[in-house]
């Protein structure tokens, strides 16, 4: 986990955000794509259901994206699995 410093006024700055490609970014956006592979969807069905468009399925799923907390939230409940659950697995993730 990366610390916070001071810049050089003095004030302290927190710690930049490194998560695109970080094994916690990849163990967040495989379950989704697992699910929905499993339940034989493709990203323009699973688009459609969100209310989204395929490009914003295919940025989160290529890691381009990340998917914020309400993002996350919408699709377990489209795909069928317990967010809170999936955000423990990959807290475990180092």
């Amino acid at each position: 986990m990366r610390r916070a410093r001071h810049n050089d006024r003095g004030v302290v700055e927190p710690p930049p955000l490194v998560s695109f490609g970080s094994r916690r970014h990849k163990a967040r956006i495989a379950l989704p794509i697992e699910r929905r592979e499993a339940a034989g969807m493709t990203q323009t069905q699973l688009a459609d259901r969100l209310g989204k468009y395929q490009s914003f399925l295919a940025r989160l799923e290529s890691g381009q994206r990340r998917v914020d907390m309400v993002e996350f939230l919408e699709l377990a409940e489209v795909l069928g699995f317990d967010a809170g659950k999936a955000l423990a697995t990959v807290k475990k993730v180092g």
